[in-house]
């Protein structure tokens, strides 16, 4: 089984920053059709879990923020999986650790999402619960989802 990898930006490397990016593109913009920005000023104050294979091929990846910095409370977000490791568990695997390290480096803290509406089953069944009214994200239809500690 590969192990998750867990730092901050200053101690990603150029290859594994390089990887994130390029994943975050491949699925975000292109797969999904929509152009939007991507670097908003926030991955330098944030952790950076991912999954890479034994050859170093980045798997699966989320974002860890802390409270203040997309929201009052902590969040997770740029969840995303390659292509050709989907539905083999990785996602939900990468989830359950995403929240682990959240509560483990802000204890006591609600984790918020927005996600993706077509995902609300998956987060559902991770403990997250939906808030407010579906809004569109960058012409994407979204949630606002809480998980309490």
């Amino acid at each position: 089984m590969i192990e998750p990898r867990l730092a901050p930006f200053s101690e990603l490397s150029l290859h594994a920053l390089y990887a994130i990016l390029a994943l975050r593109s491949e699925v975000f913009v292109v797969e999904q059709d929509c152009p939007y920005q991507d670097h908003d000023g926030k991955d330098a104050e944030s952790l950076h879990l991912w999954y890479a294979s034994a050859q170093g091929d980045l798997l699966a990846y989320a974002r860890l923020l802390p409270p203040g910095l997309s929201y009052p409370e902590a969040g997770i977000g740029r969840v995303v999986t390659a292509p050709s490791v989907r539905r083999t568990g990785l996602g939900k695997e990468l989830m359950r650790v995403a929240i682990e390290k959240t509560r483990n480096h802000w204890p006591g803290e609600d984790i918020v999402i927005m996600a993706q509406c077509y995902l609300l089953d998956f987060y559902s069944r991770l403990g997250f619960v939906t808030e407010r009214e579906e809004f569109l994200e960058d012409g994407i239809p979204h949630r606002w989802m809480r998980l309490r500690p």
